[in-house]
C-alpha cells in the first residue's frame, strides 16, 4: 500500500548520501511546538525508537550538531525571531523525525543532527527562520542537508481515522502542484483555516525549508504521492543549482502585501479609520487621542456596542468591544475599544510600533441583543451569539474564519464563558455590521 512512498524514501537516502552532509537538519511537526516560539532540540545527542509503533528493535542515536545549533539561535536573537534551545518537553527523537533518519541511515552512517519544532506563528515567520538556517549554514562551512518532515491532509477518506473534509484531497493536489513546480512563494497562498480544515501537519515544515532555499535556483522533483488509509503522503526532492534573486519570495511577498495594505488603508471608511488612528497614536505615543472634529454624526449622534478587531498577517493579534453602549457616542467606543484591543487584549502582547504597517483593523458596530429560545434561530454567517449562565457571559461575532456551523459558534462561546458543555445557558442573538 506505501510501496511508492517507500520506493522514494530509499531513493531520496541515496541522493543524501551522494551530498556527503555533515549535518542533517530535520523539521518535523512532532517535535517540541509551541504558540509563539520555535523550539530547537538542545544537547549533545538524542535517542529513540518505534516502540509505540510495535518496532521496539528500531532504535535511534543521534548526535546533535553543536555549533550549528548555537550559531542558529544566536542568529535568531539578532533578527529579533523568538527561536532556541529552551522548553524542551520530550528529549526522546519523535517519529516525525526518525522516519526519514530510518531510510537514511540505511545509506549514510557519519552525519550529526539538527531537530527542530514548528510554531504557531505565521508562515512568514517560519520562512524567516528558513533563512536563518541557511545564514547559520554558510557561517559554519557545514555541508548540510535539509528534510522537511510533515504529513499531508488527513482528511482524504471518510473510511479514514480522521474522516473526510473536501479541503483534504484539495490541500493535497495544490501543495503536489507547488512543490512539483518548485513555486515556493505559492506556499504563503493556503491560509491558516483552510490548512486547518484540511487536517495538515506539514505545511509549516515545507515553508521552513522553502526560506532554507531562500534566493536559489532548484531542480524539483515528485517522486510519490500516496493516500494512506486516508492521510496524505507526498516525497519531493529540490537540489540547489546557483543563486536566483527572483527566488527570494518573502521579500517579494512583503512588498505585495505593503502595497495591498496602503490601498487598503487609503480606502478606509470613517469607522476603520478612527480605530487605526487611535491604535497608531497610542503605540507610538502611550496616549488616547482627543475625538477628531471632521467626525460624520453616525459616530457622533449614535450610541452602540463595538468590536475593533485587529489582525496581522491573516491572524488574530487583538480583539476588544462591548456588547452594549458604554461611552457618550459611538466614536468613544471605538476610540476606547481599539486601545483595549492593541494593548489590554489578555491573549496578545501589546501591539509594538514595528507592526503597525502589518496591521488590518475591522470595526463591528453590534445591533441590540435579542434573547431567542434555540440554536436553530442563530445563522453563523448572519448572526453573533451571546451565550450566559448567571455572571459568565461569552460572545461570538458571526462570519468569522473557521467557524462554520452553530454549533462550533456555541461551542467556542461557551469556552470563553468558562462554561462546560453540559451546562443549561440562555442564548441571545445580534447582528453587526461590520466594517473593514
Amino acid at each position: 500500500m506505501i510501496q511508492a512512498t517507500r520506493t522514494a524514501y530509499m531513493q531520496v537516502a541515496e541522493e543524501i548520501a551522494a551530498c556527503r552532509p555533515e549535518t542533517v537538519i530535520v523539521t518535523s511537526p512532532h517535535a517540541t511546538m509551541y504558540a509563539d516560539y520555535f523550539h530547537i532540540s538542545p544537547g549533545a545527542q538524542a535517542e529513540g525508537s518505534f516502540a509505540r509503533f510495535h518496532a521496539s528493535d528500531v532504535r535511534f542515536r543521534e548526535e546533535y550538531d553543536t555549533e550549528l545549533v548555537e550559531a542558529i539561535c544566536a542568529l535568531a536573537d539578532e533578527h529579533g525571531l523568538p527561536a532556541g534551545t529552551r522548553g524542551q518537553r520530550e528529549p526522546a527523537l519523535d517519529h516525525g523525525t526518525m522516519v526519514p533518519l530510518y531510510f537514511i541511515r540505511q545509506k549514510l552512517q557519519t552525519f550529526r543532527l539538527v531537530r527542530i519544532g514548528l510554531s504557531g506563528l505565521p508562515l512568514e515567520d517560519h520562512y524567516r527562520l528558513g533563512q536563518i538556517i541557511q545564514e547559520a549554514v554558510e557561517q559554519t562551512g557545514r555541508r548540510a542537508v535539509f528534510v522537511a518532515s510533515g504529513d499531508l491532509s488527513h482528511k482524504l477518506r471518510a473510511e479514514g481515522p480522521y474522516g473526510f473534509a473536501p479541503e483534504g484531497p484539495e490541500y493535497d493536489g495544490r501543495i503536489m502542484d507547488v512543490c512539483s513546480r518548485g513555486a515556493f512563494g505559492e506556499l504563503f497562498d493556503f491560509t491558516e483555516a483552510f490548512c486547518d480544515r484540511a487536517a495538515e501537519c506539514g505545511h509549516r515544515s515545507f515553508v521552513i525549508m522553502a526560506g532554507a532555499l531562500d534566493g536559489m535556483a532548484v531542480e524539483p522533483r515528485q517522486l510519490s504521492h500516496e493516500d494512506v488509509t486516508g492521510v496524505g503522503y507526498g516525497i519531493c526532492t529540490f537540489h540547489p543549482i546557483g543563486p536566483d534573486a527572483d527566488r527570494q519570495y518573502l521579500e517579494v511577498r512583503e512588498r505585495a502585501e505593503t502595497e495591498r495594505l496602503r490601498k487598503q488603508k487609503e480606502a478606509r471608511d470613517p469607522f476603520v479609520r478612527l480605530a487605526g488612528q487611535t491604535i497608531e497614536e497610542y503605540v507610538l505615543h502611550h496616549r488616547m487621542p482627543a475625538l477628531p472634529k471632521d467626525l460624520p454624526r453616525e459616530l457622533t449622534d449614535s450610541r452602540a456596542g463595538a468590536f475593533v478587531s485587529i489582525h496581522k498577517a491573516g491572524r488574530l493579534r487583538g480583539c476588544i468591544g462591548t456588547i452594549l453602549p458604554t461611552r457618550r457616542n459611538l466614536a468613544e467606543e471605538i476610540i476606547h475599544n481599539a486601545v483595549s484591543a492593541a494593548s489590554a487584549d489578555p491573549r496578545f502582547d501589546p501591539i509594538r510600533p514595528d507592526e503597525l504597517k502589518w496591521l488590518e483593523i475591522h470595526v463591528d458596530v453590534l445591533g441590540v441583543p435579542e434573547a431567542i429560545d434555540s440554536e436553530e434561530q442563530l445563522d453563523v454567517r448572519k448572526y453573533g451569539v451571546i451565550v450566559s449562565r448567571g455572571s459568565r457571559r461569552g460572545l461570538l461575532l458571526p462570519d468569522l474564519d473557521g467557524v462554520d456551523t452553530v454549533e462550533q459558534q456555541i461551542a467556542i462561546a461557551r469556552r470563553k464563558a468558562g462554561i462546560s458543555p453540559d451546562e443549561k445557558v440562555t442564548l441571545q442573538r445580534f447582528e453587526v455590521i461590520r466594517h473593514t
